[in-house]
Order: structure tokens, then C-alpha cells, then sequence
């Protein structure tokens, strides 16, 4: 009988041709153990997704009983099951009216594609505004909007009228006029770079959709459930968005999306004609049953005020002459290295002594750091002792490895 190796290479479909290749025995906490006996420290949590780390025993019991009650049953919306209900309301209850109804999803991009689609059957408008090196996923109308041209090219053309201006450009927001459905944009931008906005812009944003009739969509996937410091990183900003959209960290390690806007504002999905925004998996109920418990360890727990003393530690302890700049928010941070060699040099060696971190895509030069919110300090110490070594490594070879840059 074939390996697993073997046949990851022969039917699981790629999207590089270098995957990583490591196979994966089990995983808990901060830690994915492999199965050559390898321990890795997982440095960025599945990408932003195991914010409690792997396995957290609240979510992994709330997934038993749910499978001991029932599983799918029903499209969403169409019956009342106790996971979607019990988690819809919790999530209402921490936002500020009128945010109080939610759609369910089984990823991001979907909740976003959604979230697009709502803006536009509610103002009856089809001009769309996004920004340059935003990132909101890879289906047709999530990447119509996501302003990266090596995203978008091979799949050109993309949904027409969305237009992409300067992230955190005061004077660019003009651009948004009566026409515009909506404003789509990441609080923090993650794969372009992670790059804060200013308050100024952010206060302006709000201002001109308020002035137009524009909806203002924030995409809260990757910085929502506590990531940024606050539950969410608009809460921190001082200004409310008309629709947030939300994933990754949500379910607690199980997949699951949603998008979330006012009871008048979702109106607009109830007719002409009914259902028409339907989903067959959103809303699963052994993913809302585990996003439920998650959110409640998270609130508990208070692992957003975790997440900044996080952040504060990671700043102290990786001062070095290789790091150019530390940006992001609370324990969602971006290390901009001195070029792509150093940067390369870093991420592998880390692998070989057990941490694993991630660059942002298609960047050469930055490491997007993502640690569980729960991290034992000790466990987050060891990781910045490591990279530390691995980047005093990377520079007493730096010139004849790297270059000068």
C-alpha cells in the first residue's frame, strides 16, 4: 500500500511546488508533533486560526456533544439549532447595536463574497471600493477586490467597477461618492504587509461612507477574536463599520465563517426574491458548537488584554540589527527583515529548531508572527530565544551568504 507521502504527492492537489511535506502525527497547545518524532512550536497558529492553540479541551468536548446530538440537518436560516442560535447571540451581545444578526459561513473568503453581495442588494448600487495590497481572499469576488496585482492577474477579467485606492491615504477617500456600494478594508492590513492605518484615516473612512450612503465593510477575519488587543480591532479604533466579516480564529479550530450587519440591513436578503443568499454548510452545527466554546474560553480568559501583553514582550525581546521594523497590533506582528536571503534563512533554520513561522504571501522580506493568545510565557520565551539565535546566525554570515543590503 502506498505511504502518505507517496500519495500527498500522486492526489492532494498542490499550490506550490515546494510544499512543506511534513507529516502531521498530532497536535496540542502551541505544539504540532510530527510524525518523525519532531516537535514544532506553532508560531503562528495555523495562521491566525488556532488562537487557543491546538485542541483546546473546552472546544474539542464541545464538538463531541454536538456529534452526539446531531450534526447537519437543514440549510441554514430554514431551522433553529441551539450551537448557531446560542453563538449568533453571544457574538451580538459583545458588539455595539446596531451589529446584532449574523450570517454564517464556512470560511472568509465566502463571508466576505456575502458581505459584498449584501452591500450591494442594500443600496441597490454596484460600485465597489478597495485598496491597494488589501487582501480578502482567493474567489472571484473576494480577489476582485483585493488589491494585489499577483493575485489578480491570472484570473483577469474580475468583477468590473471596483475601484482600489492608497491604504491610509486621507485625500484618497474621495473617491468614494454616491455611487459606491461599499468600502471594503482590512483594520490592519495582513498579507500586504501588516500595516496599521492612522486614526485620522480611520475616523475619515467612516465619515465619508457615512456622508454617501456607502456601507463600510470590515474584513475582521484575520485580526477578530482578540488578535489585535480588543475583541475586535474596530473596537479599538473608535469607529463602527455597517458590516463586519469574520473567520479563522472564529471556530476555535473548526471551519467556520460569518458576516454580520443589522436586522435592516439584512432585510434586503428576505425578498425580491426570498433566499437569495443561501448556503448549504455555513453555520454547521459542530462548528458553532465549537466557535461557541471557543469565544467562551476567549472572553474568560481575557485573552485580548493577553494578546497586547503578548505583543509587548515579542517587541522587547526581538531587537536586532537584522529586524528593520517590527509593525502590527497586540499579538499579530510583522518582522521586516534586512532582504529576502536573511528572511529565507530565518524561516528555515527556525523550522529546523522547532518553530514554525510564516512569511506573509508572495513577500519577500516579511515574517508574519501569530503566536496562540494562551502561549505559556515560557514557551513564548524559548521561541524569541530561538529566533534570536537563528537571526545572530543568519548575521555572522551575512556578508558572505547575503550580500551587503
Amino acid at each position: 500500500m502506498p505511504s502518505l507521502q507517496i500519495n500527498f504527492g500522486r492526489h492532494v492537489a498542490w499550490t506550490s511546488n515546494f510544499p512543506l511535506g511534513l507529516q502531521v502525527d498530532r497536535a496540542e497547545g502551541p505544539f504540532i508533533y510530527l510524525d518523525d518524532g519532531r516537535r514544532l512550536i506553532d508560531f503562528i497558529s495555523g495562521i491566525a486560526v488556532s488562537s487557543l492553540g491546538h485542541r483546546h479541551p473546552d472546544v474539542v468536548q464541545a464538538v463531541k456533544d454536538q456529534v452526539d446530538r446531531y450534526m447537519h440537518v437543514m440549510v441554514y436560516g430554514e431551522m433553529i439549532q441551539a450551537p448557531q442560535v446560542d453563538l449568533a447571540a453571544l457574538i451580538a451581545e459583545m458588539l455595539p447595536p446596531p451589529l446584532s444578526v449574523v450570517y454564517f459561513t464556512m470560511s472568509g473568503t465566502e463571508a466576505n463574497e456575502g458581505a459584498l453581495k449584501l452591500a450591494k442588494k442594500h443600496t441597490g448600487r454596484s460600485r465597489m471600493v478597495a485598496f491597494e495590497r488589501s487582501y480578502h481572499g482567493d474567489t472571484q469576488g473576494s480577489l476582485s477586490v483585493t488589491g494585489r496585482q499577483v493575485y489578480r492577474d491570472p484570473y483577469l477579467p474580475l468583477l468590473p467597477n471596483v475601484d482600489f485606492i492608497p491604504f491610509d491615504d486621507v485625500d484618497a477617500l474621495d473617491a468614494i461618492n454616491e455611487h459606491t456600494a461599499c468600502v471594503i478594508t482590512e483594520p490592519i492590513q495582513g498579507e500586504g504587509g501588516v500595516n496599521v492605518p492612522s486614526p485620522a484615516w480611520a475616523k475619515r473612512l467612516r465619515e465619508r461612507c457615512t456622508e454617501t450612503g456607502a456601507l463600510l465593510i470590515f474584513d475582521e477575519i484575520q485580526t477578530g477574536f482578540g488578535r489585535t488587543g480588543t475583541l475586535f480591532r474596530f473596537q479599538g479604533m473608535g469607529i463602527e463599520p455597517d458590516i463586519i466579516t469574520m473567520a479563522k480564529a472564529m471556530g476555535g479550530g473548526m471551519p467556520l465563517g460569518a458576516f454580520v450587519s443589522s436586522p435592516e440591513i439584512f432585510g434586503s436578503f428576505r425578498d425580491h426574491p426570498p433566499l437569495s443568499h443561501v448556503t448549504t454548510f455555513g453555520g454547521h452545527p459542530v462548528s458553532c458548537a465549537a466557535a461557541l466554546a471557543a469565544l467562551r474560553v476567549l472572553i474568560r480568559e481575557n485573552l485580548p488584554e493577553r494578546a497586547t501583553e503578548i505583543g509587548r514582550i515579542i517587541r522587547s525581546r526581538l531587537q536586532h540589527p537584522l529586524i528593520r521594523e517590527v509593525r502590527g497590533e497586540g499579538a499579530l506582528l510583522g518582522l521586516e527583515l534586512a532582504n529576502r536571503g536573511v528572511t529565507e534563512f530565518t524561516v528555515n533554520r527556525c523550522l529546523e529548531e522547532g518553530v514554525l513561522l510564516g512569511w506573509t504571501l508572495h513577500s519577500n522580506t516579511l515574517i508574519r508572527i501569530a503566536p496562540p493568545l494562551n502561549i505559556d510565557f515560557e514557551v513564548l520565551s524559548e521561541t524569541l530565544a530561538i529566533i534570536v539565535r537563528i537571526l545572530d546566525e543568519a548575521a555572522s554570515g551575512r556578508k558572505e551568504r547575503f550580500g551587503k543590503r
